[in-house]
């Protein structure tokens, strides 16, 4: 007979003789706890047992509530209890459902009892490994579920101007995501709006407020007027021209902080962006920068990366805060690389990040397309990450101007990327 690991209840009275001499005939492992101990001490010192042994006399609702603490952390054992000649006591126990044996304590019934204990501990054991598997797998179906509810979020195809291209890597650390991009119409098709946000955290509440927000700013830009008048200066005086899309721009962050500010505050979540809105025909961006990573403007003639200024703070955060408007040109030939904090952040196995620095230098020299760019970017976190664990999301948008157009293209790697 396998061996049976025993817990003896060290209380008054001891086991008897008799009792010890037939568990050590048994070959039965034997450990001795207080019922304090085994309510109080750290999960990591309770013992793995099939059998708890305990006189008659002890508490039997006692007993079970070391029971049921043992049960969470290291298996719940049977309860067994002897007595030699308070019988009398054994009937609470029997009521509670508590095993029992009672002289003569012969080496082959006291065997055959914790036996049949033993193989009822590891029937209830396996059921309860059993109900967590479900319960998780149970878990694991609802993460799959919001994970697809998730990528309808994310733009299928994207509308890319005649002249443009647009190419994105989106890879979650987990099932669902803080990050998201979006890239739509605005002012009746004239202008091209892009956005890549970082909401704080990950995981399922972050995926919550990553579709809150995506849907308050898309829904807003999309419902607002068509330009904004912004003062332009000039040798004598200033004047003002309208910049078609820059209302949308505003309305779209300005009222989504102020609607997570008022609502959502308490939950503590909020999120960095860069929301530009393109005008194809010119390359001229009008953008807010939310707190977000600095996108790089990388220029045809190879010149150093340009960083868009942050123009404003995080959504979520400020009630009634200022936005003001960056602008940046793209010529022929450029490129607008957009990134969250899961690429400079990347880290290695030993916990190094891949670094500003290291970006800068990857990104330096003329980029031939976005594609080209995105692809060199994603191959070098993976390979600094190697065997560690993705801790963020990734998400990159690269916005080129070919000097040449180009017909559509798709990512064979079922990347959404357009041309």
């Amino acid at each position: 007979m396998p061996s049976t690991t025993v817990i003896i209840l060290d209380a008054y009275p001891p086991p008897p003789p008799e009792l010890l001499d037939a568990l050590q005939a048994m070959d039965a492992s034997l450990v001795t706890r207080t019922l304090r101990e085994l309510r109080e001490a750290p999960p990591e010192l309770l013992p793995v047992a099939d059998v708890l042994l305990a006189p008659a006399e002890s508490d039997g609702a006692a007993v079970r509530m070391a029971v049921r603490r043992l049960r969470r952390w290291a298996g719940a054992p049977i309860v067994v209890v002897w007595t030699v000649t308070e019988f009398a006591a054994l009937e609470e126990h029997v009521r509670i459902g508590h095993d029992y044996l009672v002289p003569p304590f012969l080496p082959a019934l006291v065997g055959a009892r914790l036996h049949s204990c033993s193989e009822r501990a590891g029937l209830g054991r396996t059921l309860r490994e059993a109900d967590a598997r479900a319960e998780l797998m149970g878990y694991e179906k609802e993460l799959e579920i919001g994970r697809e509810i998730q990528a309808g979020f994310l733009p299928e195809s994207m509308p890319v101007p005649d002249g443009w291209e647009i190419d994105v890597r989106f890879r979650p650390a987990r099932q669902v995501a803080g990050d998201f991009y979006d890239v739509f119409e605005i002012s009746r098709g004239r202008r091209l709006a892009v956005v890549v946000a970082d909401v704080c955290d990950k995981g399922v509440g972050a995926a919550l407020f990553m579709a809150l927000i995506r849907s308050l700013l898309r829904h807003t830009a999309q419902n607002s007027g068509l330009q904004h008048l912004v003062a332009a200066g000039r040798a004598g005086g200033s004047r003002r021209i309208p910049v078609v899309g820059a209302t949308p721009l505003l309305n779209a962050v300005t009222a989504t902080n102020s609607y997570l500010t008022r609502n959502h505050l308490r939950q503590g979540y909020f999120a960095t962006l860069f929301f530009g809105v393109l005008d194809p025909l010119t390359g001229s961006l009008v953008y807010i920068n939310g707190g977000h990573n600095p996108p790089l403007l990388l220029p045809a003639d190879g010149s150093p990366p340009v960083a868009l200024d942050v123009t404003g703070p995080a959504v979520g955060v400020l009630p009634d805060c200022v936005y003001t408007l960056g602008y940046a040109q793209l010529d022929p030939g450029d490129t607008l690389f957009v990134f969250t904090d899961g690429v400079p952040e990347a880290r290695c196995p030993d916990g190094r990040f891949l670094g500003d620095d290291r970006m800068l230098e990857l990104l330096a020299g003329p980029p031939s397309n976005g594609k080209v760019l995105v692809d060199l970017m994603d191959l070098a976190v993976r390979e600094h990450t190697g065997t560690a664990e993705q801790h963020d999301d990734v998400t990159m948008l690269a916005l080129h101007r070919p000097r040449a157009a180009r017909g559509p293209h798709v990512d064979g790697a079922g990347t959404r990327v357009v041309a």
